[in-house]
């Protein structure tokens, strides 16, 4: 591990402080909720133009659908050093307006504001870290992709998420920690849509001619939540169900939505055989079936149990003690480390309310952690 004046590299973070938090409320001022490319496109400029002060060099992946994908290089245009690539995503789940209910405040303690923790902090942490390499002249090349739809499955940025990766020595994730530790694992997310098909009748005047879609769901749903195997970390959750006309029609459709979280590659397909076998209860009915496994688990494997001792390491040195954590969530960090590129999620602010309205970051956390970050990109071969 290279030799890096912590202290210098700290002392640089904390006089640009300032800097970060008037990036942070300037990120989280312009709404970029996932469904509105041209507010994630707004977000996406203000990243580009505090990237370019830093020497950032920006391409944009241009999109239709979503909002464009930004990559920004840092450090030399030519080196025999492989980047490390930081990722991150603009997008929040919060709409347009939330800011009225929600505005940004920052106090001693804590910075509140939609899409501070999840995951605008990161951004404005990774910025300065690279300001503070820049200031002591450590120059490698880092590549940071900022994603447009990562709360909505990544379904465009994924491809280009993977390319870059596979050109890169590790992968960090700017997400936020898991409490005060890093991810060193996370379970893989799928979605599958089950559609039931009845026959429809007078509930009154023709009630055995009826066979009911919302009768066979909720015995479809009894066995699919009988999947749930929790020794194995495989968990189902029937989330939105929806069906039906009016009382007195017996349901020619109904339809759930059902979220699946696997923490081992291998039980994607075990999964989806399980829902492959349903079979309808009544054989008047029908079932359509949709979805699958969308993101692949994070399994804890020995590149990122490297990068985590060498980031306990520099914390330690830094000053705080640091540890790891499993979570059930995904982040894109789940596709480079599927690839087998050692990826470190966590890397981003610290505190809590994630997707919920009191989501905020604890201010103390900023500096050690972003020299942290800092340490790891002067660091990492």
């Amino acid at each position: 591990m290279a030799v890096i004046d912590l202290q210098a590299l700290q002392s640089h973070i904390t006089a640009n402080l300032p800097t970060l938090i008037a990036r942070l409320r300037e990120l989280v001022e312009q709404e970029s909720p996932s469904e509105d490319p041209a507010a994630i496109n707004a977000a996406m400029a203000l990243a580009e133009k505090y990237a370019r002060t830093l020497g950032g060099r920006a391409r944009y992946h241009r999109q239709k659908q979503y909002g464009n994908v930004l990559e920004l290089n840092f450090g030399p245009t030519q080196s025999t050093r492989k980047p490390i690539l930081l990722l991150a995503h603009l997008d929040t789940v919060w709409p347009h307006g939330t800011l009225a209910n929600m505005p940004w405040k920052h106090s001693a303690t804590k910075i509140e504001g939609p899409g501070t923790l999840d995951m605008k902090a990161g951004v404005a942490m990774a910025l300065s870290a690279i300001e503070a390499l820049n200031s002591l002249n450590i120059r490698r090349p880092i590549t940071l992709l900022l994603n447009s739809e990562e709360e909505i499955g990544s379904p465009i940025s994924r491809p280009i998420t993977e390319r870059l990766a596979l050109a890169s020595s590790a992968v960090l994730v700017l997400e936020p920690a898991q409490g005060l530790a890093l991810k060193t694992a996370r379970k893989g997310v799928g979605h599958y849509l089950l559609e039931v098909t009845g026959v429809a009748a007078h509930s009154g005047v023709d009630f055995q001619n009826g066979h009911s879609a919302i009768l066979e769901l909720a015995r479809q749903i009894e066995t699919i939540s009988a999947f749930t195997d929790l020794s194995r970390g495989l968990t189902v959750n029937c989330g939105v169900i929806a069906g039906g006309a009016r009382s007195n029609v017996v349901a020619a459709h109904a339809q759930v939505e059902v979220d699946v979280r696997i923490a081992k590659a291998s039980d994607a397909k075990l999964a989806d055989k399980l829902f492959r076998s349903l079979k309808p209860h009544d054989p008047r009915c029908t079932l359509k079936l949709s979805g699958g496994i969308n993101r692949p688990p994070m399994e804890r494997k020995a590149g990122t149990i490297a990068l985590f001792k060498q980031a306990k390491n520099l914390a330690a040195q830094i000053g705080f003690p640091l540890d790891e954590a499993a979570t059930g969530g995904g982040s894109d960090g789940n596709f480079t480390a599927a690839l087998g590129v050692p990826t470190l999620d966590g890397m981003g602010a610290i505190g809590t309310g994630a997707h919920a309205p009191h989501e905020h970051i604890l201010t103390e956390y900023l500096i050690p952690r972003t020299t942290l970050l800092a340490a790891m990109l002067a660091t990492l071969d």
